[in-house]
């Protein structure tokens, strides 16, 4: 298995996302995990991005 995905898997264990235990980190599958964590990170999709500064087309 990916030595990242199983550094991913001690952290979640260590401290489990809400509504979750260390026993469901320890069984979750490592793709299962790197959706999990990836989807737990990401930035918010729906921020409004209005008035960044940029190149727009109109």
């Amino acid at each position: 298995m990916n030595p990242n995905t199983e550094k991913l898997r001690k952290k979640y264990m260590n401290n489990p996302p809400e509504g979750m235990t260390s026993e469901d980190m320890r069984r979750m599958r490592g793709d299962d995990l790197l959706d999990m964590d990836y989807f737990l990170n990401e930035e918010d999709p729906f921020e409004d991005d209005f008035g960044e500064e940029g190149f727009y087309i109109f």
